[in-house]
């Protein structure tokens, strides 16, 4: 096997030190929420083509129809919970690095109509359609 370079291992342990420190910062400097306060944010991907906007949430084991969905104001809010599987609840638990409870995440949304919303999952993703309105 060959020996990874130093410099490589440093700059993807920084990389992810870097990821880690700002989702912590998003979770922790937020304006509180006069309901309930989310747990955590999902991490998203938009994407915009000519036809339509493409919102993918990294939610892996929610399923779609768990997740609520509204536009507000120009923003998508996804809002839901993350829960261990029943029968998992009494395993021994060596690792949990996907975050658990309640989640929200608010995306601002580029300027324009949409005409139709379709919701599905696809590899650990919520995949959002917006269809651009003519």
């Amino acid at each position: 096997m060959a020996m990874r370079d130093p410099a490589d291992w440093m700059l993807s342990e920084a990389i992810e030190a870097l990821a880690r420190a700002e989702r912590l910062h998003r979770q922790m400097f937020q304006p509180p929420s006069a309901t309930r306060r989310p747990a955590w944010e999902p991490p998203v991907d938009v994407l915009e083509t000519e036809q339509e906007v493409l919102i993918l949430i990294a939610l892996p084991g929610v399923a779609p129809d768990q997740v609520e969905t509204v536009i507000e104001d120009g923003t998508l809010v996804v809002a839901g919970r993350r829960v261990l599987p029943p029968q998992l609840r009494t395993a021994v638990i060596h690792r949990l690095e996907l975050p658990q409870g309640r989640f929200e995440r608010r995306i601002p949304l580029p300027p324009g109509r949409y005409d139709a919303v379709r919701r599905a999952a696809g590899d650990g993703c919520l995949v959002i359609s917006l269809r651009k309105a003519v």
